[in-house]
């Protein structure tokens, strides 16, 4: 059974540091490519970073770049999100997903999945 399980969000002060895991199972992760998305309460989901299948092409959308990593580990069958000077505005739903053939950045801008998570909270709050 193909499955895909974030952990890692919370609820954590603005500048404050985050790493989401996104653990993936019944399928092998290199042969995938993965994103991490995310959905504010009242807006669209929206792609936040995607990773090709070897780690060579990285997509990362403009409201992130700089503050969030992204990073795989296939032979854990793990991504990573990396989140540091976290904003209220990062609060959101996260969730992973994964695809088999599109590029990183049409993964990301077009909410392309296969697979889904069930997602994970981040709340950014004082």
């Amino acid at each position: 059974q193909v499955q895909l399980v974030e952990s890692g969000g919370g609820l954590v002060q603005p500048g404050s540091s985050l790493r989401l895991s996104c653990a993936a199972s019944g399928f092998t992760l290199e042969d995938y490519v993965i994103g991490w998305f995310r959905q504010a309460p009242g807006k669209e989901r929206e792609g936040v970073s995607c990773v090709s299948k070897r780690s060579y092409n990285l997509y990362y959308s403009d409201f992130v770049e700089g503050r969030f990593t992204i990073s795989r580990d296939n032979a854990k069958n793990t991504v990573y999100l990396q989140m540091n000077s976290l904003k209220p505005e990062d609060t959101a739903v996260y969730y992973c997903a994964a695809a088999a053939a599109p590029t990183v950045m049409t993964m990301c801008r077009q909410n392309f999945g296969e697979y889904w998570g069930q997602g994970t909270q981040v709340t950014v709050s004082s």
